[in-house]
């Protein structure tokens, strides 16, 4: 159970980096002299500011706004231990009120956990154990070890940015790309945009805790366009402390804005965990 835990808690981008520490310090560690394209230093805040938020309201404006999503997704996840099974997750959304994720083990080829998250609870069916576990939303967090909300948690899944600081200390525009440096409360966010369409290809975070060394690198591929929302269909996570988790995710099947129910019965005979 507990490496298929770790597993699932990885694919809901549970391990990423946590840490609050000053501003100063991460401002001076970010490097501004690379000379390729156009770079905008924050020693001219106006430029930077009227450039770079300018992309970053473009970016809000293309987040994918849904009132329900339901997806299949095939997941690939690695960590100092070597690749683990292959598994595919069933994700099912309804906008602020719940996320239904069921989790099957390729080499079983049966239904391994079903998964129920609404703004105050967590709740995991085992079916391999036949146990259930109840928690507040908080032990999400806590497992995290990240400023984490239901809200947060649904932008992850759905492919929105996160983490994006409300201080922009970096700017650089090349042909097909657009960088921007922010500073947030907790971590320092590099993200990569498309000059075509404004969309994420690349988040970098980094703890705001120099010391902590704690990095996490999100890759977005494969958009298509549906519902007049640009989705990303392929995405990897790479996160890296002391170890290396390597997370890929292919959404092969996704909808918006379907009817969808959140099936959740528990069996009389299981246990409570």
């Amino acid at each position: 159970m507990k490496i298929w835990f770790k597993i699932i808690i990885g694919f809901i981008f549970s391990y990423v980096i946590t840490g609050c520490h000053s501003t100063k310090q991460l401002q001076t560690a970010i490097n501004t002299r690379d000379t390729s394209g156009t770079i905008i230093k924050n020693k001219d805040s106006s430029l930077t500011n009227i450039h770079a938020n300018t992309a970053l309201a473009t970016l809000n404006n293309n987040r994918i706004n849904f009132v329900t999503f339901s997806a299949k997704a095939k997941v690939q996840y690695e960590d100092k231990n070597g690749k683990q099974p292959d598994f595919n997750a069933f994700i099912r959304m309804q906008k602020d009120k719940v996320i239904w994720i069921s989790i099957s083990a390729t080499f079983l080829g049966i239904e391994a956990f079903r998964i129920s998250i609404t703004p105050d609870s967590l709740v995991i069916l085992n079916k391999l154990d036949k146990t259930i576990e109840r928690h507040p939303f908080s032990y999400v967090e806590n497992i995290a070890h990240i400023p984490l909300n239901f809200s947060l948690l649904q932008d992850i899944l759905i492919g929105n940015p996160v983490y994006v600081g409300d201080s922009i200390v970096s700017f650089r525009q090349t042909e097909s790309d657009i960088i921007i440096g922010t500073v947030g409360r907790f971590f320092k966010n590099l993200l990569n945009l498309s000059t075509a369409n404004y969309t994420l290809k690349r988040m970098k975070l980094d703890d705001i805790n120099l010391n902590q060394n704690r990095t996490a690198g999100l890759s977005y591929e494969g958009y298509e366009k549906n519902n007049n929302f640009n989705f990303s269909t392929f995405r990897t996570i790479t996160v890296s402390e002391k170890t290396k988790v390597d997370i890929k995710i292919e959404f092969k099947q996704y909808e918006f804005n379907k009817d969808l129910s959140f099936p959740f019965n528990v069996p009389r005979n299981y246990k409570t965990k």
